[in-house]
């Protein structure tokens, strides 16, 4: 019985590593995404304060 016991929680750990694994992933993707909506963000908050010839975010410029 104590053979099979410890080959089930061993298969848990396995379970388990491989979900932080994927976890891991799943996070490094959602910073990357991340990054690149926020580039996305200021490249279009340049854009438009451009165009408007305005300071929308406070920065004391406008473009």
């Amino acid at each position: 019985m104590g053979i099979f016991w410890d080959l089930m929680q061993e298969s848990k750990l396995d379970e388990q590593q491989k979900q932080a694994d994927t976890m891991e992933e799943r996070l490094s993707k959602v910073e990357t995404e991340l990054a690149e909506t926020k580039e996305v963000l200021k490249k279009t908050l340049v854009a438009l304060e451009k165009h408007l010839h305005k300071d929308i975010d406070g920065d004391g410029q406008a473009g």
